[in-house]
């Protein structure tokens, strides 16, 4: 199953010739809009009395689309194609994130200033006041962002080098939307005991952990030990910004259609890191009709040995997931493409909210239901209501950072969704515009701040 709209992460570039001459481009164009291609800029590159070079943008739905639109435009008459670029995998070439000094080195006072010898006297302070070194050194504002390519987005197992475009994505958004510097750390082991005790040995760097992409349940433990075992800040967040940002979601969805997080009914499809933990999150923010489904259906109290991270969501109800969602307010789905059909929702209480996360195919496409729901919801940037993490982490740990938080907990996760939620005023709130943009300038500052006073009236905060 395919997405049904043309997105930007298909996108093309293509380079044409064309004799020019009046409707030659108007044809082009036509064919491509006809072919279900979706167009972009337009840029004239050369021209002469006979022909013109034009290089045309086009979003499609697939790989397989992008392939008949090519197909569509080689069977224009008289147009000559030159070159395509596929423009995601053109923004990848050679990495996304560099290393930058912050000074300058000119002469040699600067290098002896910077490196050895002057660099002894910095190393000896610290040695002797340990504490200093987040004072001296990048510590200060540095995270790792560790992953063993276990679960990378919705692909699975990939491992370590497949997983590494995500991890240079995640460091761009740690740095363009919180000014903080972080490091792609992916791991070629995918043992447990290997993976901790490899993240304890870097921490002397970084500021902060950032686990991404590790696979249940051993993402539980290593998060788990790492809390235990590190003064400095772990977060998982497939776990907790998934859990932050939905919650925050939710929380302005319910106040959408006038009800309240105590007396819905709220289904959660994918009972992994990501749905366990938004499942804990709502209990702790007071949500009380979860039912948890995973892809055997209801996780129920009937079921012989269920994974303790499972059985603690348990409910004496059993059956299908089309069998929980009957009279459900909420649908929250971080699961599969296609998990949920129309029908399905139409057995839904009334003023249904469905939250389809899966990314980057949701668990039901949003032009199947628009017309059936109160507010719908995706992980994917090309419709309204974007559940997307980045309104979480970035503030999170710039609010930990700046305080020397020493561990993340429940109590600073609700404060920091309740802040991003806060940030839609009630004249602004709509059924398509229930959480901010991940471009407002507002949400980092606003999670950092409630992080920070919740981790000082916690006693969480060092130094």
């Amino acid at each position: 199953m395919t997405s049904l709209t043309p997105s930007p992460s298909f996108s093309l570039t293509v380079r044409l010739e064309i004799p020019n001459r009046a409707g030659q481009l108007a044809a082009i164009l036509q064919a491509i809009g006809a072919a279900g291609g979706n167009l972009g800029q337009i840029n004239l590159v050369d021209q002469t009395r006979q022909m013109a070079v034009r290089e045309i943008t086009i979003d499609a739905i697939s790989p397989e689309h992008e392939e008949r639109l090519i197909e569509t435009i080689r069977a224009l008459p008289q147009v000559r194609l030159l070159s395509v670029d596929d423009r995601t995998f053109k923004l990848h070439q050679g990495g996304k994130i560099h290393l930058q000094s912050k000074i300058a080195l000119k002469n040699r006072a600067d290098l002896a200033m910077a490196y050895t010898p002057g660099v002894g006297r910095v190393c000896t302070e610290i040695a002797q006041n340990p504490d200093q070194v987040y004072r001296l050194t990048i510590k200060q504002n540095c995270v790792a962002i560790v992953t063993d390519g276990s679960a990378v987005l919705g692909l699975g197992n990939l491992g370590p080098q497949a997983a590494l475009p995500v991890m240079e994505g995640k460091a761009m958004l740690f740095k363009e939307f919180a000014g903080i510097d972080a490091f792609p750390i992916c791991l070629d082991t995918q043992d447990t005991d290997a993976i901790v005790n490899t993240v304890k040995y870097l921490a002397p760097v970084f500021g902060g952990i950032n686990l991404e992409d590790i696979s249940a349940p051993r993402c539980f433990e290593i998060e788990q030990r790492l809390q235990k075992e590190l003064a400095i800040p772990v977060f998982h967040d497939d776990q907790h910004g998934t859990a932050v940002v939905t919650l925050a979601a939710l929380l302005n969805a319910l106040r959408w259609v006038g009800k309240s997080l105590e007396r819905v009914r709220v289904v959660i499809n994918g009972a992994g890191a990501a749905g366990l933990a938004v499942a804990g999150l709502l209990q702790r923010a007071g949500a009380q009709g979860l039912v948890l489904c995973d892809s055997q259906g209801i996780v129920s109290t009937s079921r012989p040995h269920l994974h303790p991270t499972k059985a603690a969501f348990a409910v004496t109800q059993s059956g299908t997931l089309a069998d929980a969602l009957v009279e459900a307010d909420v649908f929250l789905g971080l699961s599969v493409p296609g998990a949920v059909t129309p029908e399905m929702v139409l057995t839904m209480a009334v003023d249904p909210v469905v939250f389809a996360m899966a990314n980057p195919v949701p668990e039901i496409q949003p032009e199947l239901v628009e017309d059936k729901v109160a507010v719908m919801a995706t992980g994917r940037s090309d419709y309204p209501n974007q559940i997307n993490n980045v309104l979480a982490f970035p503030g999170i740990f710039r609010g930990a950072l700046d305080s020397r938080v020493r561990h993340l907990t429940p109590e600073l996760y609700l404060a920091a969704a309740r802040a991003i939620a806060s940030l839609v005023a009630p004249q602004e709130l709509q059924r398509e515009y229930i959480v901010p943009s991940v471009f407002d300038s507002r949400v980092v500052q606003a999670v950092a701040q409630a992080v920070a006073q919740a981790a000082r009236e916690s006693g969480l905060t060092q130094g």
